[in-house]
């Protein structure tokens, strides 16, 4: 018996993985996820550059049409609805981070829900289920093809590498498409494939997202309808391999029944409490601590008491942003999280805005940031550490954060998770939305029809308050 190639191995996996094969610490975590990417997805879609990106994609029409989250009265084209609602989950960069890094939800359930809506047959539930985490599955195989990609990333964004290709195998599992058709969209995902890291701290970001979901998508029709690419694309060098210096794929093994072993099932995500790149998570938890220490010796925090603030993080060159002038900037500017962290005792949403940004008063605090990244300090989302010191007339006081929470090795709780996608959420939709998309995510397995969630994704008054639990089970 000849050995399957390994991209021929993955189109066999993507045909042949079964809703039996689900166990139950995957559903748990899947489910978490979604209900996470779906929330910050709604609140982006109050951002400026989701709204540039709508305006854009409601220059396109067909018959076939599918919800545009928190937007009752607009539906676009699948490929359109895909790409649009993935900027918004990445657009304020609050959605999930894996290990080896890259954001795994978003380039995924966009493609999925807007597929979902435009099929003939309605998919279940547990069909959708199956094939986000097929999509997850996809993405996570790929990215431990390569050490380098377990460190911060330093040329490619890799949701822009491996998501699209989770967006084609979880889409070609939805439209069940052939072993032969699922190595064909992802030969067809793989040209699409590739985002550089110059376009992090700028609004072009969140599209790595949304063109990751609406690309997968259009692979997968793409193959279904008998486009070609070359099969075997995982296999080489000048194929995926361009995108990693180390490049070492292997085959997906058989799918024997109790012998497959889902990586969502050893490796949890981690999930954000602030809208900014995982990194600045350690540095505020560490500024906050920082800060406590201060208070405790003095008895208050006087801006004017403080000399210099150093800052010892991993090396990273895109989130080095001293002085940031925008609200993506930002959101990767260590300094930035820290002096924020500083003055207000909290980093929240509005931390990002514009006038927060600009206050005199936070910009007299980073002039006084020195950075420095000690070589002990490794480059790695699971290594990596952040310590704060503050230096005042004759004292230190430091702090050092190694796992911030909701670091998968200190995951946000169940009613933290639900906390903050209720906040985000109802920031868009009415209470009957908002708890609506809890009650379905929570149950997804057993949900007789997978629409019904985006249904619950448009109702963004008490006008369109609708109940679909005769739908639901």
């Amino acid at each position: 018996m000849l050995r399957k190639g390994i991209t021929e191995s993955f189109g066999a996996a993507i045909h042949g993985l079964s809703t039996t094969q689900l166990t139950d610490g995957v559903i748990n975590r899947s489910k978490r996820m979604m209900l996470d990417n779906l929330g910050v997805g709604l609140l982006g879609t109050r951002t400026a550059v989701f709204n540039k990106v709508l305006k854009y994609s409601q220059m396109f029409s067909s018959e076939e049409r599918s919800s545009v989250w928190g937007k009752s009265e607009i539906t676009l084209p699948p490929p359109y609805a895909a790409f649009v609602n993935g900027v918004a989950v990445h657009s304020m960069d609050f959605d999930d981070t894996w290990h080896p890094a890259t954001h795994p939800s978003g380039a995924v359930l966009p493609a999925l829900l807007a597929l979902a809506e435009s099929l003939p047959s309605r998919p279940s539930g547990l069909d959708l289920l199956l094939a986000f985490n097929v999509g997850i599955e996809v993405q996570g195989r790929l990215m431990r093809f390569s050490k380098e990609a377990y460190n911060i990333p330093e040329r490619f964004h890799p949701p822009s590498v491996v998501g699209v290709m989770g967006s084609a195998a979880a889409s070609a599992k939805l439209l069940a498409l052939s072993p032969a058709q699922c190595c064909h969209a992802l030969a067809i995902a793989a040209s699409s494939a590739g985002a550089p890291l110059a376009n992090a701290a700028t609004q072009t970001k969140p599209l790595h997202i949304g063109n990751a979901a609406r690309r997968g998508l259009e692979a997968a029709q793409l193959a279904q309808l008998g486009l070609e690419g070359n099969p075997a694309i995982l296999d080489m060098d000048r194929g995926f391999g361009v995108y990693y210096k180390d490049y070492s794929p292997s085959v997906m093994a058989d799918l024997a029944p109790g012998d497959f072993k889902w990586i969502l099932e050893d490796q949890d995500v981690a999930f954000k409490r602030i809208p900014a790149h995982l990194g600045m998570h350690w540095v505020v938890d560490a500024a906050l601590a920082a800060r406590t220490k201060l208070e405790n010796t003095v008895g208050n925090f006087d801006l004017n008491q403080i000399r210099q603030v150093t800052l010892r993080v991993p090396p990273s060159k895109y989130v080095d942003c001293p002085l940031p002038a925008t609200e993506h900037q930002a959101r990767h500017s260590f300094q930035f999280n820290a002096c924020s962290a500083l003055l207000d005792n909290k980093v929240t949403v509005s931390s990002y805005n514009e006038a927060q940004i600009n206050r005199p008063a936070l910009k007299e605090l980073l002039s006084k940031v020195r950075v420095e990244t000690p070589e002990v300090n490794t480059p790695s989302f699971d290594k990596m550490y952040c310590e704060v010191e503050l230096e005042t007339q004759g004292q230190s006081f430091m702090a050092r954060c190694d796992t911030f929470y909701g670091h998968w090795r200190k995951p946000l709780s169940q009613r933290d998770l639900v906390e903050k996608f209720s906040v985000n959420a109802s920031s868009v939709l009415c209470t009957e939305g908002v708890e609506g998309v809890i009650d379905v995510i929570g149950d997804i397995e057993r949900v007789r029809e997978s629409s019904i969630l985006s249904s619950y994704l448009r109702m963004t008054s008490s006008e369109h308050k609708q109940f679909y639990s005769s739908r639901m089970l």
